[in-house]
């Protein structure tokens, strides 16, 4: 079972975002006296079935070094950050949204330090001025040796990498999303 808002908000979105004086990617533009604001986006729930967190992890270091291409979901090519979510995810025939920014409504937040091998941490993209979630990564590990999460990132690693939740990645910090019910007991 797949739940999605209507595509219609994103086409509002971008064309906002488009057009707003000074560009920008917030979902509210004022044009004129009109005020437009995308429709909030329904929840999203992921379906993993029998898939285990332990499963996707596992499947998902298998894909270390593979390079950073915006927009893909091919290991031949390289991944994106949410092309690298969607392929490790479809991989057990898991149906998961595209973007990363649509994974805001996903099933349930968790706190940062409830977090588990399976979750999914979300981040702000680049710009962590704006708020809105542009990057994302499969979390793999947390405890005394560290929040260890993996992802396809265009920077100095580019690629698919394992990576410490560093100050870096901290500012930019969103929330950390629960999938796998098993990683509720």
């Amino acid at each position: 079972m797949k739940v999605y808002a209507p595509v219609s908000w994103m086409l509002i979105a971008l064309f906002l975002a488009c057009t707003r004086p000074g560009g920008g990617t917030d979902y509210e533009s004022n044009l004129g006296d009109t005020v437009l604001t995308a429709a909030p986006k329904a929840p999203i729930t992921i379906i993993t079935g029998s898939t285990t967190p332990a499963e996707v992890t596992d499947f998902a270091k298998t894909l270390n070094g593979i390079p950073y291409k915006y927009a893909s979901i091919n290991p031949a090519d390289g991944f994106d950050c949410s092309g690298f979510i969607t392929y490790v995810f479809n991989h057990f025939g898991i149906s998961v949204p595209r973007s990363s920014v649509d994974f805001t409504t996903v099933q349930r937040e968790v706190k940062e330090k409830e977090a588990k091998p399976g979750d999914l941490v979300l981040f702000t993209g680049t710009d962590s001025t704006t708020h809105i979630v542009g990057h994302m990564g499969i979390v793999l590990h947390n405890g005394p040796a560290g929040f260890i999460f993996i992802h396809s990132t265009s920077g100095r690693a580019n690629g698919v990498t394992e990576t410490l939740l560093n100050d870096d990645y901290q500012h930019r910090y969103v929330k950390t999303v629960r999938v796998f019910p098993q990683n509720d007991q």
